[in-house]
């Protein structure tokens, strides 16, 4: 099924064309006040100055609304098509049309949502935690923010390739691999504490003159592929990836080992990647090192280094061009921080110069900052960084705390696993419920408060609904049997239809949080319909209907908080 939008659309196309002979985009909105409708199109407006310049005559907008819905079929879609003000065409949606749409949806896993037409294969590079360090705060945004588009974007219908571009290569390898050679850690035995491992190599590179030479003649046998020093390497990526996969497992992040594409992957292109620009005269030659100009940037992009080395610009023209041309992919999607603005535009910027990106669209999601409630960056009580697994376990706690406080009658088994699903739940929809672009202020009691946009909020909306049917001694509710008749009902039906207009904004502007207003928006017309008609108290056939309204409303809670990553508990 087309989404209400597409379907309003097509009519208003073919009415155009049909009215005036042209072509133009409808421009389909929802109303901004109900009391005129649910769409309104404002297109009577440009279309009217556009008439009048070819005609010469002066425009009327009114005249061209009333032209164009006198060409408008929507059939049984509309209730109502009204003009309002210059020339706002208004549409009602009809509550028997609504109806059949969700009797049609409702034995649908997809809720009826069409997957694309013209799927493309899209690689979204996200997360890229650092080898031998511990993930902590700072790689929540990434890692959150990664994981749900590519849950929308896969949703659509696309093929989509998750790389994890990890921080596995680099001149701070010779500390490490030093340090790991001569401490007493047997081959068998586990780094227990990467942020210690890494603190200590870091503390004796310092301040041993000797052992830094000594990191140094690692760095070189390394990078020139000695298998000794390689072995001893391995072992620490090992070591991280013992910290990192476990933490995405617990959050439900679809990251796999299969999908690890780190710095050390493209070591053996870089030489090539060089070589290439040169040959293009894309790259040149300046003060010794190789760089490529990217015009509105004072300093140029620095792809080879005047000893000989490769920066991360070069890593990242080498990752460009391998997914384009190894992966096929037809988009790129990354996700950092805003700090690397000016990193990735130089970057895409250099990649076009090639030619290596034609037809292939070049996105940077960027995130702003994770502040504590003071407004300062987000630390440990002690001032240190806060980590990931420590965070996790305090939401799981808290939750828990909260989970006891509500249901204390359930068994403590069953109270762990819906505070884990509320905890972690709690911190992935703070970090996704808000623009990305803004920063925030972390907080507790706001992440998991049981009333307002907050996961624990939706996640008892979910619950409640499928409290009902417990109640009802069903499973679930018959979506055939809906009628949609008061305004509640109304309000209900057509937000539940939004879904797919929803999920291709959260795709076209990789902005999750339009998913978080969707959902939030559910809950509250939920909540409105739930308060003013009676379920369980009703007669047949309206307690089938509204039982079947349940249903679908539950079926699409959880197909959004599924798309979030969130779980959502069958009790709370």
């Amino acid at each position: 099924m087309q989404s209400i939008t597409a379907q309003l659309e097509s009519a208003f196309r073919q009415a155009i064309s049909a009215a005036f002979g042209v072509e133009a985009d409808p421009l389909i909105t929802q109303a901004v006040n109900e009391k005129f409708g649910d769409y309104q199109s404002n297109v009577a407006m440009g279309l009217a100055k556009e008439l009048a310049g070819k005609t010469g005559q002066k425009g009327n907008p009114h005249a061209v609304a009333e032209q164009i819905k006198g060409k408008l079929e929507l059939g049984e879609m509309a209730s109502e098509v009204s003009i309002a003000g210059a020339g706002f065409i208004n549409v009602r949606l009809s509550g028997d049309w609504l109806r059949k749409q969700l009797a049609s949806i409702g034995g649908d896993p997809r809720l009826g949502i069409e997957r694309t037409a013209n799927p493309v294969k899209v690689v979204v590079d996200y997360s890229g935690p650092n080898v031998a360090k511990e993930m902590h705060v700072g790689h929540i945004r990434s890692t959150l923010i990664g994981d749900a588009l590519a849950r929308a974007i896969e949703f659509q219908g696309n093929q989509v390739v998750r790389q994890n571009h990890l921080g596995d290569w680099g001149t701070q390898f010779g500390m490490l691999l030093a340090y790991l050679r001569e401490s007493s850690l047997g081959t068998d035995s586990h780094i227990g504490d990467l942020e210690e491992f890494y603190r200590s190599a870091k503390k004796r590179f310092d301040e041993d003159a000797a052992f830094a030479d000594e990191a140094r003649q690692r760095v070189v046998r390394l990078q020139a592929g000695s298998a000794q020093e390689l072995a001893l390497w391995s072992r620490i990526v090992e070591e991280s990836r013992r910290h990192f996969l476990p933490l995405y497992e617990r959050m439900g992040i679809k990251l796999k080992r299969d999908d690890e594409r780190g710095e050390s992957f493209y070591n053996a292109f870089l030489a090539d990647v060089v070589g290439n620009l040169r040959e293009q005269g894309v790259a040149e030659e300046s003060q010794g090192a190789v760089v490529v100009w990217v015009e509105g940037f004072e300093s140029p992009l620095i792809i080879q280094k005047t000893g000989g080395g490769f920066g991360y610009g070069t890593t990242d023209l080498a990752a460009i061009r391998f997914r384009v041309r190894e992966l096929g992919a037809r988009r790129i999607v990354y996700v950092t921080d805003a700090r690397q603005i000016q990193h990735f535009r130089q970057v895409f910027a250099a990649a076009r110069k090639a030619g290596w990106v034609e037809g292939v669209e070049l996105d940077h999601v960027t995130f702003g900052s994770i502040m504590g409630e003071d407004g300062t960056p987000f630390k440990t009580r002690t001032g240190g960084v806060v980590k990931l697994k420590d965070l996790l376990d305090e939401a799981e706690e808290r939750a828990f705390a909260l989970v006891t406080q509500k249901n204390a009658e359930l068994g403590e088994g069953q109270r762990r696993e819906i505070a884990r699903a509320v905890g972690i739940g709690g911190i992935k929809y703070y970090d996704l419920g808000r623009d990305r672009t803004g920063d925030y202020g972390f907080s507790w009691e706001k992440m998991l408060a049981m009333d307002g946009n907050t996961a624990p909020y939706l996640q008892y909306a979910y619950a409640r609904i499928r409290s009902i049917f417990r109640k009802a001694g069903r499973t679930c509710g018959d979506h055939e049997q809906i009628q949609v008749q008061n305004l509640h009902e109304l309000a209900l039906a057509k937000h539940i239809l939004r879904l797919g207009e929803v999920i291709e904004v959260v795709g076209r502007e990789l902005k999750p949080h339009h998913l978080c207003n969707y959902l939030y928006e559910l809950a509250t017309k939920f909540s409105g319909f739930y308060e003013n008609c009676p379920v369980l108290q009703s007669q047949e056939p309206t307690r089938s209907s509204r039982l079947g309204l349940c249903e679908v409303t539950a079926r699409t809670m959880a197909v959004g908080l599924e798309l979030l990553g969130i779980e959502h508990p069958e009790q709370m």
